[in-house]
């Protein structure tokens, strides 16, 4: 199984980067968990115009990555679940796709074509944080799924 995460970001956090790369690692047995960051001039001269040419930029650049793929998009009024709930979004698929928000959050135009719309928390969170919880709420699903006593 394949799983991704994208984010409209441009910076790095040295500490959340070694917690993901710790994520990444242990979920090896399960799946291979890829982090895509994006982010160019198109994004940040979109967000300085507004919130619906953000949000647009945004689905521009993501929609190329819904091919062959279960798609999710995060998002503040998605459906929130449980860790056991959570884990059944990988039965029988072999890739999965997580999309986080830019600033200005989705349009509606792609929650609609997104397969699945989550929600972590009813809290706003920074794309880094967004990216720490959903990786261990990957690991931790995967755990749910195979048994693996992480999650107990």
């Amino acid at each position: 199984m394949k799983v991704r995460v994208f984010t409209i970001e441009k910076s790095e956090d040295k500490d959340i980067e070694a917690m993901l790369k710790d994520y990444q690692k242990m979920s090896r047995k399960f799946c291979s968990l890829e982090f895509v960051k994006l982010f160019d001039k198109s994004l940040a001269a979109s967000q300085k115009q507004g919130v619906d040419a953000a949000r647009e930029s945004y689905e521009k650049a993501y929609l190329p990555y819904f091919e062959n793929s279960y798609n999710i998009a995060l998002a503040q009024e998605g459906k929130t679940m449980d860790s056991h709930t959570f884990s059944r979004l990988f039965d029988n698929r072999s890739q999965i796709n997580f999309f986080i928000g830019g600033a200005y959050g989705f349009n509606d135009s792609f929650l609609k074509r997104a397969d699945s719309v989550i929600s972590l928390s009813p809290l706003t969170f920074s794309h880094k944080l967004a990216k720490l919880v959903l990786a261990e709420q990957v690991f931790r699903g995967l755990a749910i799924k195979n048994n693996h006593p992480y999650h107990k």
